[in-house]
């Protein structure tokens, strides 16, 4: 009973937070915020789970530098001038005993986005790259489904699923152009997910957490396929009351450029290496209902070639178990 009190208020394993924004590594999408969901706690039942994050892109960033929009536009590359993303997650996870699980993730996006480019659109200040032309897209994104086993004597997981092709790639700006494939609500490539977890008691008053998943594009849709990412996180929580439990992550993930007609040449904007510091509670209000709140801190970014970053994200969520 101690070790079960002990873990079914942590939100912190689950299996990785989809990346919506494929060709953008600065997206930040990679916080984990479940712990209960891999089976941890010794109960089967079902789960339901209701997350909003909150990512708002518009610091320029080359490499690990930061920069600015004038000193890309002098470089005669497209300049984006912010993206704002919403994201609503619906999840819902079955477990028929501790050891097995399957979790499926539904989200939806409202993304606002702003690029100086050619076409009709509002005047700009950026003489070199044309006027802002908008767009603001709101629909389901790619779904996932991940299945796991938990070899229970060594507190490992393994998790193997895959993200499906739901989300419409076919967008447009608002003047009519096609948008970009990295900000479409979906990629139109079935991905594969491999994953793994541990996790622990550091003492009476602390668990830690340890997880690695990697996504794997399968196919290309249309020419265009976004590149191999991998997340890793590690977290530890502090029991202090049966109320409200403190916890802090640290958020990894790595991802390739995208490419487009097998030319990775075309997605120079595209992929890197972000590294999240997010402190976050859970507030267990009840017997079968938790609130979750984060907020990431990015403490390392490197991206290829020139891309938006945001300098912080912002999670709440709900969950309540059957």
């Amino acid at each position: 009973m101690k070790f079960k009190k002990s873990l079914f208020v942590s939100f912190l394993i689950a299996a990785s937070i989809p990346s919506y924004a494929f060709a953008c590594a600065s997206c930040g999408c990679i916080l984990s915020t479940d712990w209960d969901a891999q089976g941890i706690s010794g109960a089967a039942g079902i789960r339901l789970d209701l997350r909003y994050d909150y990512l708002d892109q518009k610091q320029y960033r080359s490499g690990s530098n930061k920069t600015s929009k004038s000193a890309v536009d002098g470089q005669g590359n497209e300049v984006e001038d912010k993206t704002t993303n919403h994201y609503v997650t619906a999840g819902i996870d079955y477990s028929p005993s501790r050891d097995w699980g399957v979790n499926v993730q539904v989200p939806y996006i409202d993304r606002s986005h702003g690029t100086f480019g050619g076409g009709e659109g509002e005047s700009s200040s950026l003489h070199d790259s044309g006027p802002l032309i908008t767009s603001h897209t709101k629909s389901i994104g790619d779904v996932k489904v991940i299945g796991r086993y938990l070899i229970s004597g060594y507190n490992l997981g393994l998790q193997l699923g895959v993200k499906l092709p739901t989300g419409d790639y076919k967008k447009n700006f608002d003047n009519g152009d096609p948008l970009d494939r990295g900000l479409q609500p979906g990629s139109g490539t079935t991905d594969l997910l491999v994953g793994a977890y541990h996790f622990g008691s550091i003492n009476k008053d602390w668990d830690y957490y340890a997880q690695a998943m990697a996504q794997i594009p399968t196919n290309t849709k249309d020419g265009y396929q976004p590149g191999n990412s991998l997340n890793v996180n590690f977290g530890v929580r502090y029991l202090l009351n049966d109320f409200i439990t403190p916890q802090l992550q640290i958020n990894t993930k790595v991802s390739g450029r995208d490419s487009e007609d097998g030319n990775a040449a075309t997605g120079q904007d595209s992929g890197g290496t972000l590294v999240y510091l997010s402190p976050g509670v859970t507030v267990n209000v009840q017997k079968d209902l938790k609130f979750y709140g984060f907020v990431q801190l990015p403490i390392y970014q490197y991206v290829n070639g020139n891309q938006l970053t945001p300098t912080w994200t912002g999670t709440l969520g709900a969950r309540y178990n059957f």
